[in-house]
């Protein structure tokens, strides 16, 4: 058995129609099944042998006679791999424009029925399966693109208009975007592009809102840790110098965080504050070297610490704050 070929399927063709494949008569060509070359009549190049219609697809088995210089040189190319395709020549008898029967991006009705009057091998084809030659009444259909024909006129859509163009492919894959877009953003598959663009303008304002509302929201979270802060710096319980640091720590941590940690610390008592107490040394204060906080430590004192033994200093804010001395 030979290679055999795709002669019709039910795939948009380049004119913007398809043809129904249990509407093709081919009772006449089937007693003569003629095989011609480029569509012209009188070069008979060979016949279709085993034509066969399974489902929606109509194949056959070149035959070449070589009879003629364009059958040996066409069986030459069909054996080498270089010629490929084929062109039914069907005579439209009824088409019809019911919406159940037409693909993405048709811009002509469907034909519903009609006659295979011929195949021919063809150099290029004007679809992915093959080209398809249409006739009416013993015409020739000339259907160029956006141009009319009354044996098959162009499609109009609801409001009267001709389709724009007969791109199938880019509008069945721009359908299929816009259903994917619609189901994401909430909509029905059947949404119109106005739909998906005033639902997607609904969520932008969304999300301004949203970024106007964090961004309040921050103001207000600082505004908490810097108050905390104040109240803590006035309760003595670290200077001033201080503040940057905790309200840093603040915003890392959380106000609510941070307040744990302001809460576990004392407020400072200098030791000039003290009335009366258990020490050995005027006024109640610890003698020197024997502090265990920095509240014990005396002014005087602090800044030498600082600056001499800042390993001890660290140790005695630590002791007094809870928390690692931060860097000085």
């Amino acid at each position: 058995m030979g290679k055999r070929i795709t002669i019709s399927t039910e795939s948009l063709n380049c004119y913007g129609t398809w043809v129904k494949t249990d509407g093709v008569d081919c009772g006449q060509y089937l007693n003569n099944p003629v095989m011609l070359w480029m569509h012209t009549r009188g070069v008979i190049i060979g016949c279709i042998k085993d034509f066969k219609t399974e489902g929606k697809v109509m194949t056959g088995e070149p035959y070449f006679d070589e009879v003629r210089e364009e059958s040996r040189l066409a069986k030459q190319q069909w054996e080498k791999g270089t010629l490929k395709m084929c062109s039914p020549y069907f005579e439209i008898l009824e088409y019809s424009e019911d919406p159940s029967l037409l693909k993405p991006g048709q811009t002509r009705p469907t034909v519903t029925r009609c006659k295979l009057i011929e195949v021919s091998m063809v150099d290029i084809g004007g679809n992915d399966d093959n080209i398809v030659r249409l006739g009416y009444q013993g015409k020739d259909l000339r259907l160029a693109a956006g141009e009319e024909c009354d044996a098959l006129p162009l499609l109009k859509d609801n409001s009267g208009d001709f389709p724009q163009n007969n791109n199938s492919k880019e509008k069945e894959s721009m359908n299929v975007d816009f259903k994917a877009i619609a189901l994401k953003l909430g909509l029905p598959e059947t949404a119109t592009e106005a739909e998906i663009l005033a639902r997607i303008g609904i969520l932008q304002g969304f999300q301004n809102a949203n970024e106007e509302l964090r961004k309040q929201l921050d103001e207000i979270k600082l505004a908490g840790v810097t108050q905390m802060v104040d109240d803590a710096i006035k309760a003595g319980k670290f200077n001033a110098d201080k503040k940057d640091h905790f309200i840093s720590l603040g915003k890392t941590m959380g106000a609510d965080a941070l307040k744990l940690t302001l809460d576990s610390m004392a407020s400072a008592t200098k030791p000039m504050q003290l009335l009366g107490g258990t020490g050995n040394t005027p006024g109640g204060a610890v003698p020197k070297g024997q502090w265990n906080k920095l509240r014990e430590v005396p002014e005087a004192e602090l800044k030498l610490m600082r600056e001499n033994d800042p390993d001890r200093y660290r140790a005695l804010y630590k002791a007094e704050y809870g928390i690692d001395c931060p860097k000085f």
